[in-house]
């Protein structure tokens, strides 16, 4: 894996031939994106998987010979990114745990495709500029360890925090911040009081709250989705 290489090498995984040309038709609109392999074959993407080394596979769940789960278990700590393209929303919590960096339910199309392809660039630029910050977090701030910087960071001023597979973007009004800790950091020393966690993926500042809604929340110019499992939490919100 060479995160200093400007383009995405790439591998899809689908043993549906419309989804997976879908994929390789969608990428080639995002010059980020290399295509090197497209499989309809778990078993035979992941023999290929060992000496393409991708930075990303897309994959299905279903498939013959191996499914989706399993080979990104297999493949998880060789691979950097992994985007799931599925019809099955049972799976997809093991999907994150897997830390898929994101989840799309077909049909897949060009709009949302490119938010996808938008996170990926966002994560990839993120780790090739500085593999990412150590943080520290006191009574009301944030100091981020960026190389031989800190920067302090007031808990009035960030947005919300998003999950980024193992890492954890800490959002502000003037920037974003990757941080090396998992979400799950940010809520054990986070004031309860003051931050909520609204999906797997996603923890809000109540402050910053403007709107609620049943399935998302609007947090400054940004918009929260809420999951399921969230969503009675949430409606306790006062604004």
């Amino acid at each position: 894996m060479n995160y200093k290489n400007s383009r995405i090498r790439y591998v899809a995984i689908d043993d549906n031939f419309i989804d997976l040309t879908a994929v390789a038709e969608y990428s080639k609109e995002f010059s980020l994106f290399e295509n090197c392999g497209l499989f309809s074959n778990g078993l035979e993407a992941y023999e290929a998987i060992g000496y393409i080394k991708p930075d990303l596979v897309f994959l299905d769940i279903e498939m013959p010979g191996i499914n989706g789960i399993e080979l990104l278990r297999k493949i998880r700590a060789s691979v950097p990114m992994a985007v799931f393209i599925t019809s099955f929303t049972e799976f997809a919590l093991d999907g994150f745990e897997l830390s898929a960096l994101d989840y799309i339910l077909k049909p897949l199309t060009p709009e949302r495709f490119a938010k996808t392809a938008s996170k990926i660039q966002e994560f990839w630029d993120m780790r090739q500029k500085s593999a990412a910050y150590e943080v520290m977090i006191s009574q009301d701030q944030l100091t981020i360890k960026e190389g031989y910087n800190q920067i302090r960071i007031s808990q009035n001023d960030i947005i919300y925090l998003e999950a980024m597979q193992d890492y954890t973007k800490v959002v502000t009004q003037k920037r974003s911040y990757l941080t090396l800790s998992p979400i799950s950091f940010f809520m054990e020393r986070l004031p309860a009081d003051r931050f909520m966690r609204v999906h797997r993926s996603y923890a809000v500042a109540l402050r910053q709250i403007r709107e609620l809604r049943q399935s998302e929340i609007i947090c400054s110019d940004a918009r929260i989705p809420v999951g399921r499992t969230y969503r009675s939490q949430v409606a306790l919100i006062r604004l």
